[in-house]
This record gives C-alpha cells, sequence and structure tokens, in this order.
C-alpha cells in the first residue's frame, strides 16, 4: 500500500488546530504568522494549492513550516529563527591591533598626513597584516569597538593678541565711532 502524502494526516489533533488558531491572533510579524496560517490551514484539511494563494508561501515553505510544527507540535517553532549572516571578514584585525596601529603616527609611517582616515587606515592594516578590509567593515568595526569616526576640528589653543586689530579695531574705538554725532547736520 502507498504512503499517503497528506501531511495533515500526519498527526494533528483537535487540540493543535485551537492552539495555532489562537497564536495567529496574537501574532504581530508577518512571516511568522503566514507560517502559523500554513499550518493551520494543513491541520484543518485544506489542499495546498489552496493554501499557497492564500497564503503566497512555496509548497516548499509549507512542507518545512510542517516538518518543523509537527516535530513537536509548538507553535513558537514556526518563528522566525536567528539569521546570523556573514562572518567577519580579517578576523586577524583584533581590537588590540586596531587600537595599535591608531596610537602609531601616520606621518612617522611614510604617510603624507598627521591624521588617520579610515581609508588610511584600512590600508595599513591590509598591508601590515596581509588580509583585505575595506574602510566599510574597518568603519563597521570600529563602531563596535566603541570608536567613533569623526572629522578632524581645528582649533588654536590662544587668541592671538592682534585678532581685534584684524577684526576693526578695539571695542571701545568701535563704539566712539558708532554712536551718533550731536550737532552735526
Amino acid at each position: 500500500m502507498r504512503k499517503s502524502k497528506n501531511p495533515a494526516l500526519g498527526g494533528f489533533t483537535g487540540w493543535d488546530r485551537r492552539r495555532l488558531f489562537r497564536a495567529l491572533a496574537r501574532i504581530k510579524e508577518a512571516r511568522f504568522f503566514r507560517r502559523l496560517q500554513a499550518v493551520g490551514l494543513v491541520a484543518q484539511g485544506r489542499r495546498l494549492i489552496e493554501i499557497t494563494q492564500i497564503t503566497g508561501l512555496s509548497r516548499r515553505a509549507i512542507h518545512y513550516s510542517l516538518a518543523r510544527y509537527l516535530r513537536s507540535h509548538r507553535v513558537e517553532d514556526l518563528a522566525e529563527q536567528r539569521h546570523p549572516g556573514r562572518p567577519p571578514g580579517a578576523p586577524e584585525l583584533t581590537r588590540a591591533r586596531i587600537l595599535g596601529e591608531l596610537r602609531r603616527s601616520p606621518l612617522r609611517l611614510g604617510y603624507r598626513t598627521n591624521l588617520w582616515t579610515v581609508q588610511t587606515l584600512a590600508d595599513r592594516l591590509s598591508q601590515r597584516y596581509h588580509t583585505s578590509i575595506g574602510p566599510w567593515a574597518l568603519r563597521q568595526r570600529m563602531k563596535r569597538i566603541g570608536l567613533a569616526c569623526k572629522r578632524p576640528r581645528y582649533f588654536y589653543s590662544e587668541r592671538a593678541s592682534h585678532v581685534a586689530q584684524k577684526k576693526g579695531g578695539h571695542r571701545a574705538e568701535n563704539e566712539a565711532h558708532a554712536a551718533p554725532r550731536r550737532g552735526a547736520l
């Protein structure tokens, strides 16, 4: 005898159907809702083609969601799983190495500047540790370390004594010239 391919015959109870549709009212995430809705519709005995049209999920996604739910009969298993993403490039560029390079003077290392830019630092780290890291990736890594990339601000340590003269003389002289003269017409 041939085994049935209908996943609804795979072990849904009345309790499962009630649990699935009660949980639908609480769910706020769209992907979780669609998976839960698909499993609930399968538990009701709906055809797979109807479910794909209602939920917008592919047949494969529905089968995968069913398998996840039927393993433990828990609604939480249909929730979004963690996506770790791509592993970070250049793992040898540790926090200590980045901070160590930042403490060195780029001028003394042969660069034509006395301030590190992200591009310059990325080039230096790539050369020194024989790895490849771009400015964008380095900036992200620096943020995780707790460093902020800012433009330098230039300021004078003392105000020059002749600044008032450059600005138009002393303040008392300026006020005397600005006051209207009496009797002059």
